[in-house]
């Protein structure tokens, strides 16, 4: 279906060096109308300084980055108004109001109080439109800088880890708002995150980033279907058994038993025909489980396999 539709964004073998770092080194990356797209990987992957190269903020060193097919250095003020931007973290005038903060933005667009009333609503700010800034919580905050960068309607949304920081009830308002953003409007997103649940609750495609380069890209099942296999049984024991007494199948993939910790991780193909045999070796050598946890292959694993390290590292 991508096929079909407009290529928004085209980075071509873009390359971002600081000195002796590698922050983006050499990646190529389409994006598609309507498109919800995660940037992932940990602090240092080169997240933030390719959206930064996107957003026109900083310029490669090599390749090329067109939007719409059409460059920041010949057309600047056409793509400022396609674009909306939430970063990390953004700086208010604390003694303004939440309704006379985004008349001020809204200013800078000519826009109506009308387009102030709406973003208000779209944010659920509405209650605390005459509370200052710096009484804000954090999620209302960032609420408050994801209104301004809608202010516009933009066509293209790139938001640099925007629920970083921020309690679980807080994210997920904010993903409520992208969803209906997704669901009711064609926006294409952006979205730099190192949590794994951000990335596949919101974008139909993900990109996993490391050390400025990209590992994989694509839709969360085209990932761990082609770079992991199998279920995970994550375990812990009340004493050691020895490793080779776990039992082993042609269905299993990896064993991983750490006796000093008394915990372990197996990796099967078939988890409900290896867990009875899993769990009669531990009745016929009369140990307890302390933890079990029976799951489907995430994301991190896919990390992990690829580089040795957590996405949260």
């Amino acid at each position: 279906m991508n096929n079909q539709k407009e290529i928004i964004i085209a980075v071509e073998q873009v390359k971002k060096y600081f000195k002796e770092v590698k922050a983006v080194d050499g990646i190529d990356l389409k994006i598609h109308a309507g498109e919800y797209v995660a940037l992932l990987g940990p602090n240092g992957a080169g997240k933030t300084t390719l959206v930064e190269m996107i957003e026109g903020i900083q310029q490669p060193n090599h390749g090329k980055i067109s939007i719409k097919g059409k460059n920041w250095k010949h057309h600047q003020d056409e793509l400022h108004r396609i674009i909306g931007l939430s970063l990390q973290e953004t700086r208010f005038i604390d003694k303004l109001s939440v309704l006379e903060t985004l008349n001020l933005f809204a200013g800078f667009y000519g826009l109506s109080k009308g387009k102030v009333s709406e973003i208000l609503d779209l944010v659920n700010l509405e209650e605390k439109k005459k509370t200052w800034v710096v009484n804000l919580s954090g999620g209302q905050r960032q609420r408050l800088a994801l209104g301004i960068a809608l202010l516009n309607d933009p066509e293209i949304l790139l938001l640099d880890e925007p629920t970083t920081g921020l309690d679980p009830t807080a994210r997920r308002e904010v993903w409520d708002i992208l969803m209906k953003l997704k669901n009711e409007r064609n926006t294409t997103m952006i979205l730099t995150t190192h949590y794994m649940e951000e990335a596949s609750y919101l974008c139909e495609k993900i990109v996993i980033m490391h050390s400025g380069k990209i590992l994989a890209q694509g839709t969360l099942d085209e990932l761990l279907s082609k770079h992991v296999k199998g279920e995970a049984i994550d375990f812990a024991l009340d004493r050691s058994i020895s490793k080779d007494d776990l039992p082993k199948t042609e269905k299993v993939i990896k064993i991983d038993y750490d006796e000093d910790n008394l915990n372990g991780e197996i990796i099967v193909e078939d988890l409900v025909s290896y867990l009875p045999k899993f769990l009669d070796v531990v009745k016929q050598n009369n140990l307890n489980l302390t933890s079990l946890e029976c799951r489907k292959m995430t994301l991190d694993d896919l990390f992990i396999s690829m580089t040795g390290r957590h996405l949260n590292d």
